[in-house]
């Protein structure tokens, strides 16, 4: 949360602290209250905490909840989940701290990232179906399968918001798991599809049974973890995606060896063991989910859950010192129609939308087609399979790279920009080389050097979440942020067609355009809230003290609508 807490306010905090000058009981009062941390630049990393890392220095910092003039304002609602752990004296070493994270990443986030895995094996296993005789043994042609993709992404989008709402109301620990189990035995009933109408319905449900497990995931995420830390997580999190594509890329190279088995092709088998395999993995997602950091004792879990109490306060008041705005509502309390309404209407966070409508487009049409591209390059079907995990390893280090990169520097625009400027050359030559009498080899290194591209959705989607600063616009806003990227898929799967078939060179030449409109567009992005922050940094200085305490003790803004808010660029 990028609440701006003024230099005069934290002295007079520090002065409050320290001095011996007040009356004796001012004094006794003041002693009573257990020192913070000194204010140092944390050392976020592992790489960092070497020369002049103190782990048992305090790590509480100063925050709205130590001063008593903000500490009402910010103080959470009684109904909030986690209430009993809050403690605004709560104190605890950087050492206490680090190995804490550590222990969510092990309880939570590799759980998190392995259902998201299951996720990736289901939607895109499509793709090495596609590499064995799938289309001619529906009947079906180049354009069938962008109708499929297509008709995908469109259910996925819809059931975004639906899915979210739904999750909020219920809570993530018991929706997931459930989308999870269904959208298994869809996939698994993948086996039986029969032509282009059972295709045609397998992917529509598959897309609504699938969509808003993105943004649900990420919501309960934000429960445990800081912003910087849940945009490095989301980085390990699409890792995790590149890593089930490389899997279903091995795992293909086998399944598909089983044509001929019961004297039925390979696909069919693909798809039914693999939507058997994450339907065991939903069904542990049932007792391996906690509602939340205090909520993890479970007969399954442990009679006295995964975490202390005093391991508990420290996740709950960490943070809630970073963002008190976690605490505004229930974590199975529903978004009302009016609370709807106020965050589809916050044009703060439609810059962003924007760039999750048109920043994947330039790689994502290649990587659709990158199989039926390397078999028209004379790759037979086992070749293309493994030749499609090269760019997927490359993937993972590039987009970790800037993903660690965007937080050190503080930066998220323009390291956000670099995969545009990355996928810029490859798009020149693919439009200005004839490509018809290249080297197949030469091929498949500009293209698999162009799905290399460091992807910046981890960086993006942490930055949704960080200028939504509630919970009510963080739940909407990410599934709306991941509607704009679902749309993008929509219009992916129809920039190759089959009219512009082999090369497809008006493919390539609006694939070109679009990258060159990205680069300019995250410039826009990056002006446009510069000039927000600086407006609202020009009306706060303009304020006195006093006026700044009345504007927090009776302001109706919330979120980022809020004088002391700023925006992260």
């Amino acid at each position: 949360m990028a609440t701006v807490l003024t230099r005069e306010k934290a002295v007079r905090v520090e002065r409050d602290q320290d001095t011996k000058q007040d009356s004796d009981a001012r004094s006794l009062s003041l002693n009573s209250i257990p020192p913070l941390g000194v204010a140092i630049e944390e050392k976020r990393f592992w790489f960092q905490r070497t020369k002049g890392y103190d782990s048992d220095a305090i790590a509480t910092q100063l925050s709205v909840f130590d001063d008593p003039e903000t500490a009402e304002k910010y103080h959470p609602r009684s109904g909030w989940e986690n209430y009993h752990r809050f403690d605004p004296l709560a104190r605890w070493t950087w050492g206490e701290e680090h190995r804490l994270v550590r222990k969510i990443d092990f309880r939570i986030m590799i759980w998190a990232c392995i259902m998201f895995m299951a996720l990736e094996l289901d939607r895109a296993n499509i793709s090495q179906a596609l590499s064995e005789t799938f289309l001619t043994d529906l009947g079906m042609a180049g354009n069938d399968y962008n109708l499929g993709n297509t008709v995908f992404k469109l259910s996925f989008l819809c059931a975004e918001l639906p899915s979210q709402l739904l999750s909020k109301w219920m809570g993530p620990d018991r929706w997931i798991p459930a989308q999870m189990v269904l959208w298994s035995i869809v996939a698994a009933a993948q086996f039986w599809l029969s032509g282009r109408t059972s295709f045609l319905v397998c992917r529509s449900l598959l897309g609504i049974l699938q969509g808003g497990f993105i943004p649900d995931i990420i919501l309960y995420l934000s429960y445990f973890y800081k912003h910087h830390e849940l945009s490095l997580r989301l980085g390990f999190f699409w890792t995790a995606m590149s890593i089930a594509d490389i899997i279903s890329a091995l795992l293909a190279y086998g399944l598909l060896r089983m044509r001929g088995v019961g004297g039925l092709p390979g696909w069919r088998w693909l798809f039914l063991i693999e939507g058997i395999l994450t339907l065991v993995i939903g069904l542990f997602a049932f007792q391996l989910m906690p509602a939340g950091p205090a909520q993890t004792a479970s007969w399954f879990r442990g009679k006295k859950g995964w975490f202390s109490e005093r391991e508990e306060k420290i996740i709950i008041n960490r943070v809630l010192r970073e963002d008190p705005s976690k605490s505004d509502m229930h974590n199975r309390e529903p978004i009302t129609p009016r609370l709807l309404w106020q965050s589809l209407k916050d044009f703060d966070l439609w810059p962003l939308y924007l760039l999750g409508l048109t920043f994947q487009i330039p790689m994502t049409s290649p990587a659709q087609y990158l199989t039926l591209s390397l078999r028209q390059l004379g790759f037979d079907t086992f070749q293309t399979n493994l030749l499609a995990i090269p760019y997927t390893v490359f993937h993972i280090i590039t987009m970790l790279a800037i993903t660690y990169l965007a937080e050190i520097i503080q930066e998220l625009t323009f390291v956000s920009a670099t995969g545009q400027i990355w996928a810029l050359p490859f798009m020149i030559y693919l439009n200005v080389v004839d490509t018809s009498k290249v080297n197949r080899w030469v091929m498949w290194t500009v293209i698999t050097l162009l799905l290399s591209y460091p992807n910046p959705h981890p960086i993006q989607v942490g930055w949704n979440s960080r200028n939504s600063n509630t919970v009510r616009s963080r739940t909407v806003s990410a599934a709306c942020y991941n509607m704009f990227v679902q749309a993008s898929g929509i219009i992916s799967s129809n920039i190759y067609r089959d009219d512009d078939l082999p090369l497809y060179r008006r493919g390539n030449r609006q694939l070109l355009a679009i990258t060159c409109m990205n680069i300019v567009l995250y410039g826009l992005v990056k002006t446009y809230y510069v000039y927000r922050n600086k407006s609202r940094d020009a009306k706060w200085s303009a304020m006195s003290e006093e006026e700044r305490l009345n504007y927090l003790a009776t302001t109706t803004q919330k979120g980022n609508k809020r004088l002391d808010f700023r925006f992260a660029h």
